[in-house]
């Protein structure tokens, strides 16, 4: 009879120990989802357009699980954009083998009315950017206005505008500015901590 009881408790134990874990597994996956939707809340889900002529969602398809580092830049621009464009291309020469996954470049157009895809692509291959993970982004001026809103890098001047630059290991919620002055080194190894957020998020 003690036999029973015992084995008749293990089996309770057991089951107890299996329900609570399922039941955290449960609470992990929902508490990932619910950070996944405040972020896409955050940064939206607009629709833009790539140096392609594709549609993507901001969020869904560009963003999500990836590490970024996002500039700001019009085709037009005789001054800083090229300059900035090309210190990431040597940061990107850095980072060869991680480039696409996990880490992405994006190039966000601050003047869409004048970026048509064909002169962000344009850009691209002139400045030595189009490469492989990495994306120029045009499209309806309002969606980009508040996008650049959101990440904090609007401004009504486009010759004017910034030329900081962020980062961020997206899943992580963990982000950086780039200072204009920044060498490609000290970029390339901040992007290496971002990186390394996965392995202890």
């Amino acid at each position: 009879m003690q036999q029973t009881w015992t084995r008749l408790l293990g089996i309770t134990i057991a089951s107890v120990l299996m329900l609570v874990s399922s039941l955290s597994l449960a609470q992990q996956a929902a508490s990932a989802q619910s950070k996944e939707d405040r972020a896409r809340d955050y940064f939206t889900n607009l629709e833009l357009i790539n140096q392609d002529g594709e549609t993507v969602r901001f969020f869904d398809d560009v963003l999500k699980d990836k590490v970024v580092v996002i500039n700001f830049i019009f085709s037009n621009c005789e001054g800083a954009c090229p300059l900035m464009t090309h210190k990431l291309s040597l940061v990107r020469d850095r980072m060869e083998g991680q480039v696409g996954d996990p880490l992405r470049f994006v190039s966000l157009s601050i003047d869409p009315t004048r970026d048509t895809p064909a002169a962000m692509k344009e850009f691209a291959k002139t400045h030595h950017a189009d490469h492989d993970g990495w994306v120029f982004l045009t499209g309806k001026p309002e969606n980009l206005e508040h996008i650049i809103k959101r990440l904090g890098q609007y401004t009504d001047e486009i010759e004017a505008h910034s030329t900081m630059m962020l980062a961020g290991n997206v899943n992580a919620a963990h982000w950086i500015k780039i200072l204009p002055h920044e060498q490609p080194p000290a970029i390339a190894e901040k992007l290496q901590l971002l990186i390394r957020d996965n392995e202890t998020s």
